[in-house]
């Protein structure tokens, strides 16, 4: 028998019994149904914890800092020296799979634009790795390597600022235009604050000289990115430590200069890709640094999911379960009804392999039809539950997520899970009958015919 004519056979005894055929893919729909909608929910669930977590900052993102916060650091055998200096930056930018690696220093200082005063957080970057870094100017421009007295600011920086001489406290001043205001910085944190002022002359201690104020201007402002670049402004960090030198020289401020000479504070580093966080972060451990990286938070928010997503998917699996016995349970069935068709077919000369191939194929398309049938209804399933199940992600996650901050689907259904769950369950159908094809291959032709 050629291919065609066991396809063409199974079909006429599928149609033969169309309802309990019918029964039995509806078995199959309702298990593939269930576990490719579970399986969805916690694919959706980890989605969302991934734009929960990239809200906070890139995943592809990796902080590098001196190992316990010290100012040694261990060399790890490396021939690193134990700072974070240029020579470590430059060791860290070769490693593959890195995009970018700059440095950082951060400072406080305060900055004064006509009336007005604020607290701001100054950090120190190298100006080639702003664009790098997801840095996007929402008007103005990215600070340049050219650049010395030059800020680029956070979004909301410029809400902060508060009149020393009102009695509005900080933050209540309207807001300032940083892009159009003459300004000046001084990292004097006492400076403009009147229970705060010292004699002319003095510093705030009486006897050191006053901070120097540095005449600075904005040339451009951040588009809002909801973290901690909202409320931090950039500087070229060459020039940052040329300031910070000259400050701790005039305030003699031994603390400081000790704290330059050891090198930088921190840096950060950017991969090409999530996958190569991990194989990054060791190189930089072994040259004797810590590092963090927000994938640390997705990872514990990824493991719950994982148990949410097992528990889902075997409530799903039981029911394909009972489904594959429905399948035997057919199949078996049908030959009790076609022992004797069995009989005549092997009188008739028909291999054994045929006879088994046949049944073999009836099973398989019971399988097929049925998991067909159960992502399609999972695709609509998917379809309401996203449309109107928007509670239901946030009570799986136990409270973890607000499905109402994360613009993300509950359920998500890729490609790939469509065509595993088809081939799964054209498979579970094969395996179900496999014990009836051997059945029907064992059959005694003789007693087969004689079968009413």
């Amino acid at each position: 028998m050629t291919t065609f004519d066991l396809i063409h056979l199974a079909l006429i005894n599928f149609l033969r019994s169309k309802v309990r055929s019918f029964l039995t893919i509806l078995g199959v729909v309702i298990g593939t149904a269930a576990i490719v909608v579970m399986l969805s929910l916690g694919i959706g669930m980890n989605e969302s914890f991934k734009q929960q977590v990239s809200q906070m900052g890139s995943l592809t993102i990796i902080n590098v800092f001196l190992e316990g916060g010290g100012m040694g650091g261990k060399s790890g055998g490396t021939g690193m020296s134990g700072k974070l200096d240029d020579r470590a930056i430059q060791t860290i930018s070769g490693f593959e799979g890195v995009d970018v690696a700059t440095p950082m220093i951060m400072t406080s200082a305060k900055l004064e634009a006509g009336k007005y005063l604020t607290y701001m957080n100054l950090v120190g970057i190298r100006p080639e790795a702003l664009e790098k870094l997801d840095f996007i100017p929402a008007s103005g421009r990215l600070l340049t390597s050219l650049d010395n007295d030059e800020l680029l600011f956070g979004s909301q920086l410029s809400l902060g600022f508060y009149n020393p001489k009102s009695s509005m406290g900080y933050g209540q001043a309207p807001p300032v235009d940083v892009m159009k205001e003459k300004m000046q910085m001084t990292f004097d944190m006492a400076y403009g604050d009147k229970q705060q002022q010292t004699p002319e002359g003095t510093g705030p201690d009486g006897n050191k000289k006053p901070a120097k104020l540095y005449k600075v201007k904005a040339v451009g402002m951040l588009a809002e990115a909801k973290n901690e670049k909202d409320w931090s402004v950039y500087i070229n960090i060459d020039y940052l430590q040329k300031l910070l030198r000259e400050n701790a020289k005039t305030q003699k401020d031994q603390g400081m200069a000790a704290s330059m000479q050891q090198g930088y504070q921190q840096a950060i580093v950017r991969v090409k890709d999530m996958k190569d966080v991990e194989p990054v972060r060791e190189k930089i451990k072994s040259l004797g640094f810590g590092t963090s990286a927000l994938t640390d938070v997705l990872k514990g928010m990824q493991e719950t999911s994982r148990t949410i997503q097992m528990i889902l998917g075997g409530i799903g699996a039981i029911s394909l379960l009972v489904a594959a016995l429905g399948i035997t349970n057919t199949m078996v069935m049908s030959i009790y009804e076609r022992t004797r068709e069995i009989g005549i077919m092997k009188v008739l000369g028909c291999e054994l392999g045929d006879i088994r191939k046949l049944f073999l194929m009836e099973a398989g398309f019971i399988g097929f039809l049925g998991g067909l049938s159960g992502v399609l209804f999972s695709l609509a399933a998917s379809f309401v539950l996203n449309k109107f199940g928007g509670g239901l992600l946030g009570s799986l996650g136990g409270g973890m997520v607000d499905p109402n901050a994360i613009q993300t689907n509950i359920s998500v259904i890729p490609f790939w899970l469509m065509l595993s769950s088809i081939a799964f369950a054209t498979l579970v159908g094969l395996v179900s009958g496999f014990y009836p094809a051997r059945r029907a291959m064992r059959l005694s032709a003789l007693e087969a015919i004689k079968t009413e």
